[in-house]
């Protein structure tokens, strides 16, 4: 996949006055994680990237959650380098996704 071709994600309709909130929180925890990384807080990088794991997939986007995972694991490991990686790889795919809505599960009754 091409580092600016869009990727569509395929919402629920019924979450879809989260999602945009959700995304803008996780384009916050980028400054913040920088901010972090510049003090070499590793703990707040840990914390949001154990959040980030937690809350990804539930939303639909599975790439947040793997991202979050990675990112918990450098900073318990203090690897700044990695850290970097994965933020560039937040932002550029935060850049990237186009939400669709639309029904995603079995309709009920």
């Amino acid at each position: 996949m091409e580092k600016n071709e869009k990727i569509v994600i395929r919402a629920d309709p019924e979450i879809s006055n989260l999602i945009p909130g959700y995304l803008e929180n996780r384009r916050k925890d980028i400054e913040k994680m920088r901010e972090a990384l510049e003090k070499s807080d590793y703990e707040t990088i840990g914390f949001i990237g154990h959040s980030m794991k937690g809350s990804g997939q539930g939303y639909g986007f599975g790439e947040i959650s793997a991202i979050g995972h990675k990112l918990e694991e450098a900073a318990n490991d203090k690897n700044a380098r990695t850290i970097t990686g994965q933020i560039d790889e937040l932002h550029n795919y935060l850049q990237r996704i186009e939400v669709v809505y639309e029904w995603t599960g079995k309709r009920p009754g």
